[in-house]
């Protein structure tokens, strides 16, 4: 949508919070209301709720970074949803990993936190940019 509520080009959704500029993206500061994703587009969850269960962890995630086990098929939805509501370590297949909280699966989707180095912040992603997880 643009500023008007209208969609624009991409198909995306605006982000706004109270008092703040409209803004795209998948990822939302830790203490907003709605996930960054709107009317449950693209199996996300819908705004606002939905299936969207529980907050952000209270704790920052383990020290340690786990290795890699490669695995040469896709990620699925059924694997992933095992790592529910625990750390769990993402290697993205454009080479970016980072420790992530999931809160909830779609067809195609996973959304939850992804740890900021000090912070937690609402994430979500398209399950077939996943290289592989593992989660503790």
């Amino acid at each position: 949508m643009n500023y008007d509520g209208n969609p624009n080009y991409y198909g995306m959704s605006p982000i706004q919070e109270p008092g703040q500029q409209p803004r795209f993206g998948g990822e939302q500061q830790h203490g907003s209301q709605h996930p960054p994703f709107g009317g449950g587009q693209q199996g996300f969850p819908p705004m606002g709720g939905g299936q969207h269960h529980g907050g952000a962890p209270s704790t920052p995630p383990p020290s340690h970074t786990p290795h890699e086990q490669v695995s040469a098929f896709a990620v699925d939805p059924g694997a992933i949803r095992g790592c529910l509501h625990r750390f769990t370590f993402v290697w993205l297949n454009n080479g970016r990993s980072f420790w992530f909280f999931p809160t909830f699966v779609g067809r195609d989707s996973v959304a939850g936190y992804r740890w900021r180095g000090f912070r937690w912040v609402y994430y979500g992603t398209d399950l077939r940019r996943i290289r592989s997880f593992r989660c503790s």
